[in-house]
């Protein structure tokens, strides 16, 4: 497909679920993925494991705002499952602004909202959504094996109500693309950024080429880590539906299966770096 200047300048709806272009996404195929995978040295597992059907794919979520795991995540997928298990994936606003619209989009990104996941889901689609969102991606080094999700069930309880099947979405090393030296949640606070900016962390990174950085760093040369990542188990509970989603203590409590299974995997796939 021959891009056009109308198609790069193009501003997606990021509340339509009509944008994903598949004659783009095996463009991005095709250009990119010897380069992110020969860079990463990048092994993705058990993507056998994925059923058929509409899914939430849960990840846990590194390197800043780049999320390249996520590129390597999908370029597997496309080769080995096919475009139908390509997900969805909940963004944040920043997909709405120049550049960020026009790159993910038209791979699949939409508005995060309940709203939005729920027609996907009932047009069979498959999506994709890190809870732990600038928690997780911004996270201290030190803890670059940690899931960190600071408490968030909103996935859980969407998961439950639609009555969807959870495929955790496991990678190790995607945090070592970027040193995040402190996330600084208390500079945060300070600034009132998450309501400015709807972020809880004001991070203090060390990256290529910009050195030593205060606040979030949209593009980096990333650190070559190796990637490994691995699709879990898909994950069901015997509630479900609007009532098992309203029950906070049910909801808790399936969480942390969840995520005690995610951490399992982390630290299993780190051991082998």
């Amino acid at each position: 497909m021959a891009l056009t200047f109308k198609d790069l300048v193009r501003h997606y709806d990021i509340d339509s679920i009509d944008n994903m272009d598949l004659e783009r996404i095996d463009l991005f195929y095709r250009l990119f993925h010897r380069i992110l995978e020969g860079y990463f040295r990048a092994e993705v597992r058990h993507l056998d494991r994925i059923p058929a059907g509409p899914a939430l794919y849960v990840g846990n979520h590194s390197g800043g705002i780049m999320t390249l795991d996520s590129f390597v995540f999908g370029c597997a997928l496309y080769r080995e499952r096919g475009p139908e298990f390509l997900p969805h994936g909940l963004g944040h606003s920043i997909i709405d602004y120049p550049l960020f619209n026009q790159l993910v989009v038209p791979l699949g990104a939409v508005r995060a909202s309940h709203e939005n996941a729920n027609r996907l889901f009932s047009a069979g689609k498959k999506v994709l959504v890190y809870p732990g969102g600038d928690y997780d991606d911004m996270r201290p080094w030190r803890h670059r094996y940690r899931v960190v999700f600071g408490g968030r069930t909103g996935y859980m309880r969407l998961a439950l109500r639609e009555s969807v099947p959870i495929v955790p979405i496991v990678c190790a090393g995607g945090h070592n693309t970027l040193m995040v030296i402190d996330d600084l949640r208390w500079l945060a606070r300070g600034l009132r950024l998450d309501k400015i900016l709807r972020t809880k962390v004001w991070p203090l990174t060390l990256s290529i080429p910009w050195g030593l950085t205060l606040g979030v760093v949209p593009f980096y040369i990333p650190f070559p880590a190796r990637f490994l990542l691995e699709a879990g188990p898909p994950i069901t509970f015997d509630r479900t539906g609007p009532e098992a989603a309203a029950d906070e203590a049910y909801v808790r409590q399936c969480a942390d299966i969840v995520e005690a299974d995610m951490q399992a995997s982390l630290s299993r796939l780190a051991a082998e770096l």
